[in-house]
């Protein structure tokens, strides 16, 4: 998806809502702006499509709260050059679109909302008869091994704008990853713990973005070293000025950016600007700034 769709609201993730069948979902993977390989996985995943859509959802609304208070809001109004540049707030797109992506599909796996999966099913846990007691897993596993197909490589190794890209894309996983918590409940005469039942569970994904927006504050800069043993690029911090050693590489949990951002007080192709506007005037703004899909990382390759 591109950010050229206007995105229409969709039933709570947490609804465990048939999926589209025959016609109709087939209609609905031929409406989203996907490469032909991903229409391709779409059409042969009954209730994908909803779930794309219901993560773009997810995360343009995630990351209209987490800057409701910033001169820039997370509108993509008539201004996707932003999409096209390194800037701190494309990193954070990035990180929020695939954190939704992975969340979201994991939601609707236990939610009975996709046919190829159900509930987790990680080794370790006290019991695995979670439907014996009316809960699921959230499948973490499954998503995560689901977009790594379905996202793929989006340009060669030698790409710094594409490294960056693939950095910030896995912050937003991990920060999803980070959020799985193991869940019991006690099952027993009098209230007692005989058996217990245990599931993975995914914290609230205001929990994540709250991480990836505590990841946006402390962003760092990157440029680019070629890794003569591995025959790729890697991203690298600048050295400080003056110092005879390079700069060290991002760690995991960074986001990183390559290009300092405009001002978004003023007028340009980035932003409306703030000028002569009150923070309630800002905050409307925030509120009604067109829902447009921000999911970014599903574009297809040209």
């Amino acid at each position: 998806m591109t950010g050229r769709e206007v995105l229409t609201p969709f039933p709570g993730l947490g609804t465990a809502a048939a999926p589209a069948q025959g016609g109709a979902h087939l209609k609905q993977c031929d409406l989203l702006k996907l490469s032909r390989r991903q229409k391709q996985l779409c059409r042969r995943e009954p209730g994908l499509a909803e779930t794309l859509r219901d993560a773009a959802h997810l995360g343009l609304l995630e990351c209209q709260f987490q800057f409701r208070h910033e001169r820039w809001n997370c509108s993509l109004e008539g201004r996707t050059g932003l999409l096209k540049r390194g800037f701190k707030e494309t990193a954070f797109l990035y990180a929020v679109s695939s954190a939704a992506l992975t969340h979201t599909l994991a939601r609707a796996c236990s939610a009975g909302r996709m046919e190829r999966c159900t509930c987790d099913d990680s080794p370790g846990l006290e019991s695995r008869q979670a439907w014996q007691w009316g809960v699921c897993g959230d499948n973490l596993k499954y998503s995560t091994k689901f977009l790594s197909n379905f996202l793929g490589s989006k340009r060669g190794n030698k790409d710094l704008r594409a490294r960056a890209d693939a950095h910030n894309t896995h912050v937003g996983i991990k920060a999803v990853k980070s959020g799985l918590r193991t869940t019991c409940k006690c099952h027993g005469v009098s209230g007692s713990c005989a058996v217990r039942t245990c599931w993975k569970q995914l914290s609230p994904f205001r929990e994540t973005g709250q991480v990836l927006k505590l990841r946006y504050d402390s962003a760092v800069k990157v440029s680019s070293a070629t890794n003569e043993a591995l025959g790729r690029l890697e991203l690298w911090t600048p050295s400080r000025q003056g110092s005879p050693t390079k700069g060290l590489a991002p760690r995991s949990g960074d986001l990183v950016y390559m290009e300092d951002s405009p001002s978004f007080c003023r007028p340009s192709k980035y932003s409306p600007g703030t000028a002569g506007w009150s923070a309630v005037a800002r905050s409307r703004l925030t509120a009604t700034s067109g829902f447009r899909v921000a999911i970014l990382l599903s574009q297809p390759p040209e």
